[in-house]
């Protein structure tokens, strides 16, 4: 999974042509903590077809506000830099994430 901070945020999510997943999560966030191996397993299984990245909300609090993310695990989907899918709070499961991406792709 592809590192994010608030210096490649844009290039990597806002201007990249396919699909990216984004999985925002803060250090203080248990649920996130938890959630994270069961999307590492979809990025293994959607390789290719959706960029999978993480933002660590602690460093970039102002970065996740302007993309209206307002509670954690929030998982946003962006195609052509636009977010076309987002998952948060109980609807962030392994099973919301494949949903969410399936519906889209």
């Amino acid at each position: 999974m592809f590192i994010l901070d608030k210096d490649n945020f844009e290039q990597e999510v806002l201007g990249a042509d396919g699909f990216v997943l984004v999985d925002y999560w803060s250090d203080g966030c248990e649920p996130c903590k938890a959630l994270m191996p069961d999307v590492e397993e979809l990025a293994a299984e959607y390789e290719g077809k959706v960029k999978f990245c993480k933002l660590n909300t602690t460093n970039a609090r102002r970065l996740a506000i302007s993309q209206k993310v307002l509670g954690l695990p929030t998982i946003t989907l962006y195609k052509g830099g636009q977010k076309v899918g987002e998952v948060t709070k109980e609807k962030a499961s392994k099973a919301g994430i494949k949903e969410m991406l399936d519906a889209n792709l």
